[in-house]
């Protein structure tokens, strides 16, 4: 077990002050591809495929399913009852995760998907009691 002296010299990955700029961001992105319901379509295909190559072993990373299918059911309008600031913060988190283009490249075993995390866990604090209510409606309103 590291002593305090190790734990001080560990350098922080991301600043909360980096995590936050690049969730407002993505958050700007969200808001011009949410106009376009094509786009949308098209961004929603692109992340399902990178999460194909992606181990969703827990923590945030396990919520990106439901945060696809809850945006999915906005824009299809089958699922209303969430603030457009929650629409935007989650499609902007999810910007970012699909971004080619972040602090560590995805490609890094391991390391690359932290800063991934830190933008979607910033999000997820921002609405995670939207997206608890969502899963309840989803689990409700299941077709069998």
């Amino acid at each position: 077990m590291p002593d305090e002296t190790e734990q001080d010299q560990t350098p922080e990955i991301l600043s909360e002050e980096e995590v936050q700029a690049r969730f407002d961001k993505s958050k700007e992105k969200a808001k011009k591809i949410l106009e376009n319901r094509d786009k949308m379509d098209r961004f929603l295909e692109r992340l399902e495929k990178k999460l194909k190559h992606i181990p969703l072993v827990g923590g945030i990373l396990s919520e990106i399913p439901a945060l696809i299918a809850l945006v999915k059911a906005y824009i299809e309008k089958r699922y209303l009852e969430i603030p457009i600031g929650s629409i935007i913060a989650i499609v902007g988190a999810l910007i970012y995760f699909l971004s080619p283009i972040d602090l560590m490249p995805d490609f890094l075993p391991a390391i690359g998907l932290v800063d991934d995390a830190a933008v979607l866990t910033l999000a997820f604090k921002l609405v995670h009691d939207d997206v608890k209510e969502y899963k309840a409606w989803r689990e409700k309103n299941q077709q069998n």
